[in-house]
């Protein structure tokens, strides 16, 4: 496989962004942004949004932003074809690096409980800080915890 290429994009790139997402979510969580909701975020102060490529295609993205100290990782999408190639493990590197030059020390993340994806933020540092009991809602009406994951910055 050839070797992702990870860049800072912006509006023009939501087609891709939302065509990947589309690809990544399991539509039965209903976890996926709508295009209008990226639109509004990307235009709020300390916002951005890295995609990886290949071959220059889409192959993932990550959404973060920082509020004074703290950063949230917004969203986190690999494409199926490219899951556990290490792309999800870059992307997640580059936003923690980008979130200490913005001055955050701490990076946030909230994921559903049976997320895959809480054994690729176990490995890269996250700790569980916090539980949302029965906060999603799969379509099918079954309830799903929310975990509040934490990576120190300021150790890294």
């Amino acid at each position: 496989m050839t070797a992702p290429v990870l860049s800072d994009a912006g509006v023009g790139d939501l087609p891709e962004v939302m065509a990947t997402m589309q690809d990544a979510f399991d539509p039965a969580f209903g976890e996926a942004w709508t295009q209008s909701q990226c639109l509004g975020i990307l235009s709020l102060p300390g916002v951005w949004l890295t995609l990886a490529r290949i071959d220059g295609k889409p192959a993932g993205f990550a959404l973060s932003r920082v509020v004074i100290d703290e950063a949230e990782l917004l969203l986190l999408a690999v494409h199926h074809d490219h899951r556990r190639t290490g792309i999800g493990r870059a992307l997640l590197e580059r936003v923690a690096v980008a979130a200490k030059s913005r001055g955050a020390l701490r990076l946030f993340l909230e994921t559903r409980d049976g997320n895959p994806a809480r054994a690729l933020y176990d490995a890269a540092g996250f700790q569980a800080v916090g539980t949302r009991l029965n906060y999603y809602r799969g379509r099918d009406g079954t309830a799903h915890d929310a975990h509040t994951l934490e990576r120190r910055l300021d150790h890294d």
